[in-house]
């Protein structure tokens, strides 16, 4: 049974999101602050964390950070705030997705769905990858080793998140076609986007700066204007 840890201030929302998870098959682990947040990521080790951006002793963001210092668990951040800022702060640290409250309960449980459902996919990947021989994606200076999940750029390791890496894959695999921001939600996001796409944006911005020498000027990740993106061709 999957695990997700639940926090937020507000205690009808944790009721609501607790009964629901639950509803769906979930066990659930839940918290009330940021500090209490990172005690209960510790010692429950959740496959997910649904993630409250403000937040009484440590913010929400504030806690993505420290994950993200050591973890790729699938983050999923709340906020009741309207500025983008927030937004693309909470991505660019490493969350995978964010939802702005009031939220459609049958939108948030389907992002769950299918986040838990993404990282189930790689490990599963990885699980019968590591039996076979070395499996290597290979174009220019970026290699993957899709045995061991490893991300290399000029034989050095490049840590991404289970998001980058799914989308970094993604577009080396389809190398040279163009992928319009919708395309790369349904295919690596894996649900129906309803808010702006942002999240894309945001995703790509942080992949370029982990794997291009000049992310502003990139050789790897190429954008098609005004519509979508690709993997440049060798």
């Amino acid at each position: 049974m999957q695990k997700v840890l639940v926090v937020d201030d507000e205690q009808s929302i944790v009721d609501i999101l607790d009964f629901n998870l639950k509803k769906e098959g979930y066990e659930t682990v839940c918290a009330f602050d940021g500090e209490e947040a990172l005690s209960k990521w510790q010692s429950e080790k959740p496959d997910l964390i649904l993630l409250d951006i403000m937040m009484p002793k440590l913010d929400g963001i504030e806690v993505c950070k420290k994950i993200r210092q050591s973890s790729n668990v699938p983050i999923l951040m709340l906020t009741a705030r309207a500025e983008e800022v927030d937004k693309v702060l909470g991505l660019e640290l490493g969350a995978d997705d964010y939802i702005t409250k009031p939220f459609s309960v049958r939108e948030l449980m389907a992002r769950v769905k299918a986040n838990i459902r993404k990282v189930a996919r790689v490990q599963e990947d990885l699980n019968q990858k590591q039996e076979a021989n070395q499996n290597l994606l290979v174009i220019d200076r970026i290699s993957i080793d899709l045995n061991m999940y490893e991300v290399r750029k000029d034989d050095k390791i490049v840590e991404l998140t289970v998001r980058e890496y799914e989308l970094l894959k993604f577009l080396m695999e389809q190398k040279g076609q163009v992928f319009a921001r919708e395309a790369l939600l349904e295919k690596v996001w894996g649900y129906e986007y309803y808010g702006d796409l942002r999240t894309v944006d945001v995703t790509i911005r942080r992949l370029r700066e982990k794997i291009e020498d000049n992310s502003a000027n990139p050789t790897f990740i190429m954008t098609k204007r005004g519509v979508g993106y690709y993997f440049k061709e060798k």
